[in-house]
């Protein structure tokens, strides 16, 4: 069987695949220096069901972060779950530190709008260290994409989670409908990984890539990445999204609108 069949197998039966030696070393390295960058630059508190450092709309912050967007080895994957008529609702960063708690186990999508034969949302997680369940490697629950719940009921005793534990370089493939949360990070150093998520194309951006993104890149993304980002005609007015981040010239750091 071909690698690709045998990820979207998993992807059917378990909810998520992981894809090893994505990156090469010298690529996740580029890409770890980059994040750390912007993190000081830009990066926030995020408490979702749990504290991380969060940095938001990674296109628009560094070019480096492009080739995530339509990488060869990953998209065939998201396409063949959920069609080529998706765009990158957004690409982020969650970096878990020593000490951050473990985040509680949910859905990105809500329960309203799962759907067992066609999902809406996969998301991608790409690992910037090694993953490792000492330094809180992504938990996930298979099988909970289709029982059409955002999270586990009060009082479910949930006996079977897998952890995605990965070298550097790797890629977490999952459908957006499964419980999932980070782990704990009982080490001693940060533990940095981005998320790239896809939705069907006829949904709104999580983060609007056009927000702040730079002219001077625009020539250089591929056909693929303008139809991924909305930006085939052009950087236009942005787009309808569930939040904007705008630079906040008094500190350099963004904000958030929702």
């Amino acid at each position: 069987m071909d690698n690709l069949r045998q990820h979207l197998y998993e992807m059917e039966f378990y909810g998520f695949t992981l894809i090893e030696n994505v990156l090469s070393l010298d690529e996740v390295a580029t890409l770890k220096n980059a994040l750390i960058r912007c993190e000081q630059e830009t990066g926030h508190e995020q408490g979702f069901l749990g504290t991380a450092s969060h940095v938001a709309n990674l296109p628009a912050l560094d070019p480096t972060f492009l080739p995530i967007v339509d990488h060869p080895k990953v998209l065939p994957v998201v396409e063949g779950i959920m069609g080529k008529a998706i765009i990158l609702g957004s690409l982020n960063a969650r970096i878990v530190r020593p000490t951050d708690p473990e985040q509680g186990l949910h859905s990105d999508i809500r329960q309203d709008l799962h759907n067992m034969a066609a999902p809406i949302m996969c998301n991608t997680v790409w690992m910037l260290d090694d993953f490792s369940t000492e330094n809180g490697a992504t938990r996930i629950v298979p099988g909970s994409h289709r029982i059409g719940l955002d999270r586990p009921p009060e009082g479910f005793e949930i006996k079977h989670v897998a952890r995605a534990v990965g070298e550097a370089g790797s890629v977490l493939v999952f459908n957006g409908q499964c419980w999932h949360g980070g782990g704990e990070n009982y080490g001693r150093q940060n533990r940095h990984g981005l998320f790239g998520h896809y939705r069907k194309n006829a949904l709104v951006f999580q983060v609007d890539p056009h927000d702040i993104f730079p002219v001077a890149w625009y020539d250089q993304l591929t056909d693929r990445q303008k139809e991924l980002m909305r930006m085939t005609n052009g950087l236009g007015a942005p787009h309808a999204a569930d939040a904007h981040f705008r630079v906040s010239f008094s500190t350099g750091k963004k904000k958030e609108e929702m």
